[in-house]
């Protein structure tokens, strides 16, 4: 099969975020940066040069009344006032905190406080709750509201901007950070007082874009659908798709993609494999329904079979689920988890490159990404060229702790030296998740280390990989295994629990199962199966909550 071109590209080096702003709005101010749908669900266009306007104006106001170089947080939904506070603070010597809109207020307002905020920015559905809650909030100055009237304890974003529109705008624009000072605070998930807050440094994001880009890129065309307070989606598309000049179309929620991608029609999409895997379900099943699969399958045939010869007719083959994406459709990048090959490959047969990465919040938050010029569905890709890379203590199979240093490594965790000091040893970040590495020095990716299950015949499981192999049975929606305990207490077996898409006989999901563990060693196969009633929890970045489960 013919390569991919691949998107990477090598820019010019910049070394702060204003830099790659200004440099894109020198270049390409005319061009559209944002479009989003408004409360009439009319289409709203903001050029670069109006947005850098946004920026100029709002950092004048904020500096002008004397939080230039403060703590500033947000809380929201994904909307464009998000991103225009956020680009605000990152040019001024200010440190920018996203929270977790679906946090517990108890939790929302920890966070808050431990990040010593002055300045919280936040939508019309949190006002109320937080404005409640002020005498919770002693360091906060100032209370802004991107939606509704203005009062006496609550700015507006609008108000702001008109304020900044009429001010000298030099003390802003001379603001420059210690590029290797704390630039962005962002928590991890965890309860009240357990989150540990990651602190990220200009030169951290910077460089996760600059190198970043080097080894995997985008088009010209974006659609934003992932939570803005995870850096996958912050950094690795927001900032990525300035660098890149692209015009990035913001979903207002992701029950929406389906109609925004044919609305928008995006040339690339971030997202989670948890999503990629629902789309693809979809599209087959609605194949089923109509009667078409086995032509959708005849069609794979011939089009991988003409791929051999050079001649690529999936456009024409497949025109029609194509046409579900937007037509224009060519990358889907995919973080968050490790992509199943029968994933990728399903995308590569439509013509859309499925490209998996590797990446943690405590690494800004990119370490490596698989560019589609080089598709392999088994690894997470190649490392940033900024990195170095090791596995700690490996087995005879070569799999240990990966740990990592380089320009993408956080200073530390705020205000936890112990934590810190666990985490970063040596000058090498322990990132807490087990792989390999390939003779061709790529990494591939077998579980958290947390997670990994010890049989009491000494065999480490990794859940991922069994959770994988469930997961291609097609009933199947999502899938949690963890360690049987016997009757002295030891984990002998293993177990799994299930959520169903489509209902079926238990007999016959346990033939369906044990087909696919065939090719594994018995230790590694389902002794028991329970089916659940209802979806797993999840986190904002649709990752099962596996400590609630075992709490249950």
């Amino acid at each position: 099969m013919p390569k991919k071109k691949s998107s990477a590209t090598k820019p010019e080096p910049f070394f702060s975020i204003r830099e790659m702003l200004e440099r894109t709005v020198a270049g390409y101010g005319d061009t559209v940066a944002y479009k989003f749908k408004r409360e009439d669900d009319s289409i709203a266009e903001v050029t670069y040069a109006e947005f850098y306007e946004r920026t100029e104006s709002l950092g004048a106001a904020l500096t002008a009344l004397g939080f230039g170089g403060s703590a500033v947080a947000c809380v929201s939904e994904n909307r464009f006032e998000w991103i225009n506070v956020y680009l605000t603070v990152l040019q001024s010597e200010g440190v920018f905190v996203p929270i977790d809109r679906e946090l517990p207020l108890s939790d929302m307002l920890y966070l808050l406080a431990d990040s010593e905020s002055e300045v919280v920015f936040f939508s019309e559905k949190y006002r109320d709750r937080i404005l409640e809650n002020r005498g919770k909030l002693p360091r906060v100055k100032l209370f802004v509201c991107f939606d509704g009237e203005e009062s006496a304890d609550c700015r507006t974003l609008a108000s702001l901007l008109a304020d900044g529109a009429k001010l000298d705008r030099a003390a802003y624009d001379a603001q420059k950070s210690d590029e290797h000072a704390l630039k962005m605070l962002v928590y991890t998930s965890g309860t009240t007082g357990k989150a540990k807050g990651v602190m990220l440094t200009e030169h951290n994001l910077v460089s996760s874009v600059y190198y970043g880009v080097q080894v995997s890129g985008i088009f010209d065309t974006a659609l934003s659908i992932l939570p803005y307070n995870h850096t996958y989606e912050s950094v690795c598309d927001i900032l990525v798709n300035i660098q890149s000049h692209g015009t990035f179309c913001i979903s207002r929620s992701i029950k929406d993609i389906v109609g925004d991608m044919k609305l928008f029609r995006p040339s690339n999409i971030y997202m989670v494999p948890a999503v990629a895997e629902f789309i693809r379900r979809g599209i087959l099943r609605n194949l089923e329904k109509r009667g078409k699969k086995a032509t959708f399958e005849r069609a794979v045939k011939l089009s991988r079979a003409m791929l051999k010869i050079g001649i690529d007719l999936r456009p024409k083959l497949f025109s029609q689920i194509l046409g579900a994406f937007g037509g224009r459709l060519r990358k889907i990048v995919c973080g968050g988890a490790p992509i199943r090959p029968e994933i990728g490959e399903f995308y590569d047969d439509l013509g859309i490159a499925l490209t998996g990465g590797y990446g943690i919040t405590e690494c800004s938050p990119l370490i490596s990404v698989n560019d589609e010029g080089s598709l392999d569905f088994h690894t997470a890709g190649h490392r940033l060229a900024c990195l170095e890379w090791r596995i700690d203590e490996p087995n005879e199979e070569g799999i240990g702790e990966i740990c990592v240093k380089g320009d993408v490594v956080m200073l530390g965790y705020y205000k936890n030296p112990e934590a810190t000091a666990e985490a970063i040893r040596d000058g090498w970040f322990y990132t807490g998740d087990y792989g390999y590495l390939t003779p061709d020095d790529q990494v591939v990716i077998t579980g958290r280390k947390k997670n990994i299950i010890v049989l009491s015949n000494g065999k480490n499981i990794y859940p991922e990989e069994i959770e994988g192999r469930l997961l291609r049975v097609e009933e199947i929606e999502e899938a949690v295994v963890r360690g049987l305990r016997d009757e002295r207490g030891d984990e002998s077996a293993l177990a799994a629990e299930v959520y169903l898409n489509t209902p079926v006989e238990e007999s016959e999901l346990r033939k369906k199962i044990g087909r696919e563990f065939e090719d594994l060693p018995s230790y590694k196969r389902i002794k028991k199966i329970t089916v659940r009633d209802e979806p797993f929890p999840k986190t904002t970045s649709n990752k099962i909550k596996r400590d609630e489960i075992r709490k249950n």
